[in-house]
């Protein structure tokens, strides 16, 4: 049986091994796969990851890629959301679709501005009061997930599909 993963999920450049084993263990619970961008700021064998996913690595539909370009050769969609703090455009104001991918900047840096300011329609975030600067990449990356499978479920509730893998 082929795999066809509810979402993707990316990670561009992630620093931190414990935010990605959360991250990792969040697309586990929502069907979604863990795509990472390199360079990664930890070996993927690192003790901290692994604790972090605790037992659930071996059941994570993940691949590493080399760069943003053999992501985009690799990504089976054309729908990207993209989100950054700086954007306009809050995630809950958009549809999100199966299949769909969300990307996450690295924790100190984000995404890049001028990769930002060429898909500006495509940006989103999530809004935060002052003093906030920004948010763990766990919490956001979560934040970002289950709003998109609570728009999926509430689709297919909705025209009659089959929401057999998610039970939320």
């Amino acid at each position: 049986m082929h795999y066809h993963p509810r979402l993707h999920v990316v990670l561009y450049e992630p620093e931190i091994p414990q935010n990605t084993g959360n991250i990792g263990r969040t697309c586990v619970a929502t069907g979604a796969k863990l795509w990472l961008v390199r360079p990664l700021g930890f070996r993927m064998d690192d003790h901290h990851l692994r604790r972090a996913a605790l037992d659930y690595w071996n059941h994570l539909e993940w691949q590493a890629v080399d760069n943003w370009q053999s992501l985009a050769t690799e990504l089976p969609t054309n729908r990207v959301w993209f989100f950054s703090k700086s954007a306009d455009q809050l995630y809950t104001s958009i549809r999100f679709r199966t299949g769909d991918a969300l990307v996450f900047g690295s924790e100190t840096r984000g995404l890049p501005e001028s990769f930002l300011a060429e898909r500006a329609q495509w940006t989103l975030r999530i809004p935060t009061r002052p003093p906030v600067r920004s948010l763990n990449l766990a919490s956001v990356v979560a934040a970002g997930i289950f709003e998109a499978v609570r728009q999926i479920h509430d689709d297919e509730r909705r025209s009659g599909e089959s929401a057999a893998n998610v039970d939320m």
